[in-house]
């Protein structure tokens, strides 16, 4: 008795054991795709040892009316050459949607036929499908002032996601800005760096930077000419006030506004260290000094007239060199022929 009592539990174990393998289990089974990506349902199935699979199908859950229905996707125009089967008849069933769209959006459920039986899964793939929007906030600030990026997508569980400022990966979503830092932001899940979102735009204004002074004319300053000195930055907010400056005995001597400083008929008296100092609405920035020389006319024509007596020596020790060369070469032959007669004679 006791031996057929555990023949009749083996049996029903076996039994039950058996109907169990027909099962299909989901990796992930809310994926969210982004629009015009590529998605795939990572996907397995299970089958009683000694069964062959004869097919294997996707469908698409929707409502015809009030009817839920599974629609094959072989039969959905809208997936045609969209959809990858990587799968096999053994124990995967993974499948591939490629350029996602918004209505791919649903449920999908797998079924496989052996030759026993036709199984269909009774849970589904939920894909919904997205679009990233990026945001600066606030989209314009000072140099030094605090930034947010923030990447808004529709999914419920959201996903690593990498900032660009103008194609260049950018290390920190939240930073304090610098002038470096203005340019178009723009965002995209990790693993798909392709498909990134519209681009916003960061504003950041700062003091001016690289003040710079030009003379005009330059090279040698003489008394009578004139002379302007014009200053120069880059900043975002156009600087609205330029103030020059003269070193004089060691203090700093205001000596006129504006970009530029114009010094009409100049004497020695202008000769100096001019700087500019520029200002704006976030802060101020200085340049390097500039040396203004002013020369005396008798010094100018002195310098003139030496500069022109240097000139024609060198013109007349050029011109001896040439000459003597020229001798040299001349009577050459002459040399030789008579250091051979010589010779001969001596011979």
């Amino acid at each position: 008795m006791e031996r057929i009592t555990t023949v009749l539990v083996l049996l029903i174990m076996k039994e039950g054991t058996g109907t169990s393998y027909h099962k299909v289990t989901f990796e992930n089974p809310d994926p969210c795709a982004l629009k015009g990506s590529s998605v795939e349902f990572k996907c397995s199935y299970s089958f009683n040892e000694g069964e062959t699979v004869l097919q294997t199908r996707w469908y698409k859950g929707d409502f015809l009316g009030e009817i839920w229905t599974r629609v094959m996707l072989s039969d959905l125009p809208s997936y045609d050459n969209r959809t990858e089967y990587l799968g096999d008849r053994k124990h995967d069933c993974s499948i591939a949607i490629h350029d996602v769209q918004e209505n791919d959006t649903g449920h999908y459920y797998f079924r496989f036929d052996t030759e026993k039986i036709g199984y269909r899964s009774k849970k589904s793939v939920q894909l919904s499908v997205t679009e990233l929007s990026a945001s600066v906030y606030p989209d314009r600030v000072r140099a030094g002032e605090d930034v947010n990026l923030e990447c808004r997508t529709s999914c419920q569980q959201l996903p690593s996601i990498m900032w660009f400022k103008d194609g260049c990966p950018v290390a920190k979503p939240v930073f304090q800005a610098q002038a470096e830092d203005s340019g178009n932001y723009s965002c995209a899940i990790e693993g798909q760096e392709s498909y990134k979102s519209d681009p916003v735009t960061l504003i950041v204004q700062y003091a001016p930077l690289n003040v710079s002074i030009k003379m005009s004319p330059p090279g040698l300053i003489v008394e009578g000419s004139n002379v302007s000195l014009t200053c120069s930055d880059t900043a975002n907010l156009a600087a609205g006030n330029y103030t020059w400056y003269k070193d004089v005995s060691s203090s700093m001597l205001q000596v006129g506004s504006g970009q530029v400083l114009s010094l009409p008929s100049v004497n020695v008296s202008h000769s100096g260290l001019y700087l500019c100092r520029v200002r704006n609405g976030v802060g101020e920035g200085n340049s390097m000094g500039v040396l203004l020389t002013v020369y005396e006319t008798d010094i100018h024509h002195l310098i003139l007239r030496v500069g022109f007596g240097f000139k024609v020596v060198i013109v007349l020790l050029l011109t001896m060199i040439i000459i003597w060369a020229c001798k040299k070469t001349r009577a050459s032959p002459v040399d030789k022929e008579e250091h051979s007669h010589v010779n001969n004679v001596n011979g």
